[in-house]
């Protein structure tokens, strides 16, 4: 099988699909021998996932939103004005609630959002997007817009839905793993 390298450091098999050496290199060592596409294919998603966030990153001009609170902002901006909830925030974001307080927490801390009591159920709070917020998405949108298209430039739009596919695919298959390790684990303290 002939792997031929390319100047950014990654190689391609004879198909001519990419991949890097020293993932599989170590993956190879890990699953002595045995086929590591699957743990090839879970460490470039990672690495992926390291690209686009470090140019949000770079989009939030040094504001420091983590990606959690960034998708938990821009959901806030969707919502009408009487905010989201902490389990609405959750279950869209497919998080704990636990964890979407503590980046409601961030953005109140920036001023970014804040949190109203519900005006149906007293008992209950809601977090909404602030002026301050909406200004801030609408600064980082351009940045933002221009630095996905860079990254994913001469991706076709087939490409991109299919790569948007398969990503959510992932996402389904770990969701189910997770609801069958709950379930079986319910089993057994009962």
């Amino acid at each position: 099988m002939k792997q031929v390298h390319n100047h950014e450091g990654l190689g391609s098999d004879p198909d001519g699909t990419l991949y890097d050496p020293g993932v599989r290199a170590s993956m190879g060592a890990f699953a002595l021998g045995d086929d590591t596409l699957a743990l090839e294919a879970a460490a470039a998603v990672r690495s992926a996932s390291q690209a686009v966030d470090r140019l949000r990153g770079q989009g939030a001009g040094g504001r420091g939103l983590s990606a959690g609170a960034l998708d938990v902002l821009a959901r806030l901006s969707a919502g009408d004005e009487d905010g989201l909830t902490i389990g609405e925030l959750a279950r869209a974001a497919g998080v704990s609630s636990r964890n979407v307080t503590g980046l409601v927490d961030t953005l109140e801390r920036d001023r970014l959002a804040e949190r109203v009591q519900d005006r149906h159920d007293r008992r209950s709070v809601r977090a909404r997007i602030t002026p301050a917020g909406r200004d801030w998405l609408d600064a980082f949108r351009q940045p933002t817009q221009r630095a996905m298209s860079a990254v994913f430039q001469g991706f076709s739009p087939a490409e991109l839905a299919q790569f948007r596919h398969l990503c959510l695919r992932l996402v389904e298959n770990q969701r189910r793993i997770e609801h069958h390790l709950n379930s079986q684990s319910q089993e057994h303290t009962s």
